[in-house]
C-alpha cells in the first residue's frame, strides 16, 4: 500500500481532524516538488475556509445539545442524601454531560447540576432498601454547574447538598444498575463533546463545565464567542489569506486560546470602615468614684424617688453620671480579644476548645472606663455598627447591634466571622433595681457562641453589675452572680461565679468556678478576673496561671474599626448621640441634659403615635423566632468553602459574603420556625399542600429518551403546564380515599405538632416563673440584709454621737 492510499478521497467533504489537514496539506510536496505550487495554495484556502464553517456547525451543535430540555437519556425520580445525613427525593434528569436536580417533576424547580466531566461513580453499600451509588470528584473539588439549564442562577430551597459528592439510592437494584449505566454512557458523551471541541480551545462555555472552574460564565459572553463569527465575511480576501499563510496551525491555535479573557468580576458595595483612636483602659484597680458636693444633692433627690426593690428602667438619671457612648457600643468590649474564638475553632480537643473560650469570656471583663459612669440607654431603632481586623487569619470579625424594644429594653445584637468559623447572636434584656445603698443591673440573656465547621452551639449567660456606696462609702462598681458557659453537643460546661466584695475584710473583683464533663469536675478556677485567675485541673498537683491581664494582652486587643460619622445615618449611635456626647466633653452638664431630653421626648411621641394606630415597631435588621427571642435577619450559619468564598463584607447593615458564583445564603431555620415564617406571610394561616401519593410507575423502572426526537418524559419547565396531566384518566374512588386519608393524617401531625408547642410553651412560662420567684425571694432576703445593716450601723453612729456629746 502505497502513501497515496493514505490520502482521503477528492470528495470527502466530512469532519477533518487535526493530523488529515496536515497529512494533505503536504500532498504537493510529495509529488517531487520541493516548493508549493499555486494550486496548493488555492487548496489550502479552501481547506481553510471549510474548517471555519465545520468549527462554526460543531459550536452550535454543541450549545444545543446542553442547552435544550429533550435532550435526555434518563430521568426517574431518586433519594439524595443532604449534608445532614437526611435522604430527600428528587427528579433527576441525565443528559450527555451533566446530570440535573429538580425538586419535584410537575413544577420542576431546578436545584442543581451536577457536571460529569471529572467525576467517577462507584456503588456504595447501604442498609437500606434499594440500591446505593456514589458521584464525586477525586481531588474533593465541586461537581455543581454554575447556572441552570435556563440560566438560573439560585436554586430551590432543600436541605444543604455536599459540594464535593453526592449520594444517591434507588428504588430498586435494577432501576440503580440501570442508572449506573446510563452515567457511563453520559460521560462517554461527554468525553466524545470533549474530543471534538479540542478544535476550538477558545470556547470558554465547554471549557469551564469540562475542566470544573469555578468561575462565572456570562451569558452575553457565551452568546458573543458562539455567534459573532457568523456575520462577518468569509475569509477570501488576497490580505488575509496572506496573513493565514504566514502563520502555523500552532500559532493559531495559540492566539485563539490567549483571546479569551477571563470574566469580569462585579464590584459589591461595602462600608467604609475606618481604625479608631486608642481607647481608655481605665484602672488597674476596682471601678470607683468620689461624688463632688453638686452631685449629692442629685443623687438625694433621686432617691425620693425611689424606694428599695424597685425597677429603675423608668427612672430618669442625671446625665453627670452618663459614659459619652451608648449601651450598643458598650457590648463590643467583649471582641476585643475575638482571635481567641479564631484559635479555639481549629482546636481539635473539646476540653480545650472549652477552655479557649472560657479565656476568651474573661477578657471581656478587664476594661474600666475611668470613673463609675453608666453608657446611654439605647432610642428604640438605635443601631450600631463595627468591625475588628484578624491579622493572623486575614479575616474580620463584624458587630451589628440594634434597640428592638424600649419598654421592656431590649438589646440585640449579631456577630459573624464565616472565614474564622464562628458568629454569635443574643438579645439582652436590661433590668436594674435599687436596694437602699447600692444599685445592680441585670442582663437577662443567653447568647448563643457557634462554630460553623462543627456545629457546635456555646450557650452563655452574664454576670450583674453592681454599684454600691450610694448613700455612704465610696462609691464601687463590681460584678456578682453565677453564669455558665454550656455546650450541649460535646458534653462540657463550665460553670462560674463572680463574687462581691465582703463588708469585712476580702478582695475585690472575684472569680471562681469550674469545668464540668456532665457532672464530672475536670478542672476548677480561682482568683481575679482582671489581674490573675489559676486553674488546677483534676489530675494535676499544681496550679497553673489560666489568665493574666498583662502589658503584652493589653496590647495584643485588636484594632477596631467604625463607620466614619459623616458617613453615618441618623439612627446609629455615634451620630444620634453626637450633641450630646459634645456636650459632656465640654462639661457642660445643662446642654447634654437638655440633647438627651430631646432625644428622649422624640422617643415618646412615635411611641404615642403607633399606639394611636395601633401599629408595633418593626425592627429593621433583627426578627423575633418561635422562642421569643430577637435573630439576626440576615444571618449566614454555611461553613466558609474556600473554594467559592471570597471575602466577607457589610453594607447598610447586612452582612454578606462574596463569592466565585451567585448563591443565595442558606439560613438553618427549623421547621417550627419555618411554619410560623409561611404564617406571617399568610395571614397567621401556615399553608400545607395536600400529600401526593407516589404511583406505582414512578417508582418502577425508569424511562430512557431516544437521543434524536422529542422525549415523552421531560421535565416540564417552570410556568408551563405539565401535559400528561391533561391524558391521566380520572383516578379511582380508592386513590381518592387513600389521598383523603393521607391529607387528614398530615393535618392531625400538624394540629399535634401545634398542641405539642402550645405545651412547651406553657412549661417554659411556668419554669420562667418560678425563677422569678426565687430570684424574688432572694432579692427580699437582700433587701432586709441592708436595712438590718443600715439599722445597725444608724444605731452605732447615734451611741458613738451620743457618747461624745454626753
Amino acid at each position: 500500500m502505497g502513501k497515496q492510499d493514505l490520502l482521503p478521497p477528492a470528495s470527502f467533504q466530512g469532519h477533518r481532524s487535526h493530523s488529515e489537514g496536515k497529512l494533505n496539506s503536504s500532498t504537493d510536496y510529495q509529488s517531487g516538488s520541493t516548493t508549493p505550487t499555486k494550486h496548493a495554495t488555492n487548496d489550502y484556502k479552501k481547506q481553510r475556509v471549510l474548517y471555519q464553517k465545520e468549527k462554526k456547525k460543531e459550536k452550535i451543535a454543541i450549545k444545543a445539545l446542553l442547552t435544550d430540555p429533550s435532550e435526555s437519556i434518563m430521568e426517574d425520580h431518586l433519594k439524595v442524601r443532604g449534608t445532614l445525613r437526611g435522604w430527600t427525593k428528587f427528579w433527576c434528569k441525565l443528559k450527555p454531560g451533566w446530570l440535573v436536580i429538580y425538586k419535584s417533576q410537575k413544577h420542576g424547580h431546578w436545584v442543581g447540576s451536577i457536571l460529569l466531566t471529572n467525576c467517577e461513580i462507584i456503588e456504595r453499600p447501604s442498609k437500606k432498601d434499594g440500591f446505593c451509588f456514589k458521584i464525586f470528584h477525586p481531588l474533593d473539588q465541586s461537581i455543581w454547574a454554575t447556572k441552570g439549564p435556563k440560566g438560573e442562577t439560585v436554586g430551590a430551597i432543600t436541605q444543604p447538598l455536599p459540594s464535593g459528592y453526592l449520594i444517591f439510592r434507588a428504588y430498586t437494584e435494577e432501576s440503580g444498575r440501570l442508572w449506573m449505566d446510563a452515567l457511563e454512557v453520559a460521560q462517554r458523551c461527554c468525553n466524545l463533546l470533549n474530543k471534538k471541541n479540542e478544535l476550538d480551545p477558545s470556547d470558554e462555555m465547554w471549557q469551564s463545565w469540562s475542566t470544573g472552574k469555578d468561575e462565572p460564565i456570562e451569558p452575553e459572553k457565551i452568546e458573543k464567542e458562539h455567534f459573532e463569527d457568523l456575520d462577518e465575511p468569509e475569509m477570501d480576501t488576497e490580505d488575509k489569506d496572506r496573513d493565514e499563510d504566514s502563520k502555523s496551525e500552532s500559532e493559531s491555535e495559540i492566539e485563539e486560546t490567549a483571546s479569551s479573557s477571563p470574566p469580569t468580576i462585579h464590584e459589591v458595595k461595602k462600608t467604609n470602615y475606618q481604625p479608631t483612636n486608642e481607647e481608655d483602659l481605665g484602672q488597674d484597680t476596682s471601678q470607683t468614684e468620689t461624688l463632688g458636693e453638686e452631685n449629692k444633692g442629685l443623687i438625694w433627690g433621686l432617691m425620693k424617688q425611689v424606694r428599695p426593690g424597685m425597677d429603675l428602667s423608668k427612672v430618669v438619671l442625671p446625665t453627670f453620671i452618663l459614659e459619652p457612648r451608648s449601651f450598643l457600643d458598650k457590648l463590643s468590649d467583649f471582641y476585643f480579644h475575638a482571635d481567641m474564638l479564631s484559635e479555639a475553632v481549629v482546636e481539635e480537643n473539646a476540653f480545650l476548645r472549652m477552655k479557649k473560650v472560657v479565656q476568651w469570656y474573661m477578657s471581656g471583663f478587664y476594661k474600666k472606663p475611668k470613673g463609675l459612669k453608666k453608657p446611654y440607654n439605647p432610642i428604640i431603632g438605635e443601631t450600631f455598627r463595627c468591625m475588628w481586623t484578624h491579622p493572623k487569619t486575614e479575616s474580620k470579625t463584624y458587630y451589628i447591634a440594634e434597640q428592638v424594644s424600649h419598654h421592656p429594653p431590649i438589646s440585640a445584637f449579631y456577630v459573624s466571622n464565616r472565614k474564622d468559623g464562628y458568629s454569635i447572636s443574643c438579645s439582652i434584656l436590661a433590668k436594674s433595681k435599687f436596694y437602699g445603698n447600692s444599685v445592680s443591673a441585670f442582663m437577662e440573656s443567653e447568647g448563643k457562641l457557634t462554630f460553623l465547621q462543627r456545629g457546635e452551639d456555646y450557650l452563655v449567660t452574664m454576670p450583674y453589675a453592681n454599684c454600691k456606696g450610694i448613700l455612704y462609702g465610696t462609691l464601687t462598681m463590681e460584678y456578682g452572680g453565677k453564669v455558665y458557659i454550656d455546650c450541649a453537643k460535646t458534653g462540657y460546661k463550665a460553670d462560674l461565679e463572680f463574687k462581691l466584695k465582703p463588708f469585712f475584710g476580702g478582695e475585690s473583683n472575684c472569680v471562681t468556678g469550674k469545668i464540668k464533663f456532665g457532672e464530672k469536675t475536670l478542672a476548677s478556677l480561682d482568683g481575679r478576673w482582671d489581674d490573675k485567675v489559676f486553674i488546677k485541673e483534676k489530675n494535676s498537683e499544681h496550679q497553673e496561671v489560666f489568665w493574666e491581664v498583662t502589658p503584652a494582652v493589653r496590647n495584643s486587643r485588636l484594632s477596631r474599626s467604625t463607620v466614619p460619622l459623616t458617613e453615618q445615618v441618623d439612627m446609629e449611635s455615634e451620630k444620634l448621640w453626637s450633641k450630646c456626647t459634645a456636650a459632656l466633653s465640654k462639661n457642660d452638664v445643662h446642654d447634654a441634659t437638655n440633647e438627651k431630653f430631646i432625644l428622649e421626648e422624640e422617643q415618646r411621641r412615635g411611641h404615642r403615635e403607633r399606639k394611636a394606630r395601633n401599629e408595633d415597631w418593626v425592627p429593621k435588621l433583627f426578627e423575633q423566632d418561635h422562642e421569643g427571642g430577637w435573630v439576626y435577619i440576615h444571618r449566614d450559619h454555611r461553613p466558609w468553602d474556600p473554594l467559592e468564598d471570597i471575602e466577607e463584607y457589610e453594607h447598610q447593615g447586612i452582612i454578606k459574603t462574596s463569592t466565585k458564583h451567585p448563591t443565595a445564603p442558606v439560613r438553618s431555620v427549623s421547621i417550627i420556625s419555618l411554619q410560623h415564617k409561611n404564617g406571617r406571610g399568610q395571614g397567621g394561616q401556615v399553608a400545607t399542600e395536600p400529600a401526593k401519593k407516589r404511583k406505582l410507575s414512578q417508582r418502577g423502572a425508569p424511562t430512557v429518551a431516544a437521543s434524536s426526537g422529542d422525549s415523552n418524559c421531560s421535565t416540564p419547565e417552570p410556568g408551563e403546564s405539565d401535559p400528561s396531566d391533561k391524558d391521566q384518566s380520572p383516578r379511582s374512588s380508592a386513590d381518592s380515599k387513600e389521598e383523603e386519608a393521607a391529607v387528614m393524617a398530615r393535618h392531625g401531625l400538624h394540629d399535634g405538632q401545634h398542641r405539642l408547642e402550645e405545651e412547651l410553651r406553657a412549661i417554659n412560662t411556668n419554669l420562667g416563673a418560678l425563677l422569678r420567684a426565687q430570684r424574688d425571694t432572694s432579692e427580699a432576703l437582700r433587701e432586709r440584709r441592708d436595712w438590718l445593716t443600715f439599722s445597725i450601723l444608724f444605731l452605732l453612729g447615734q451611741i458613738i454621737i451620743g457618747y461624745l456629746f454626753r
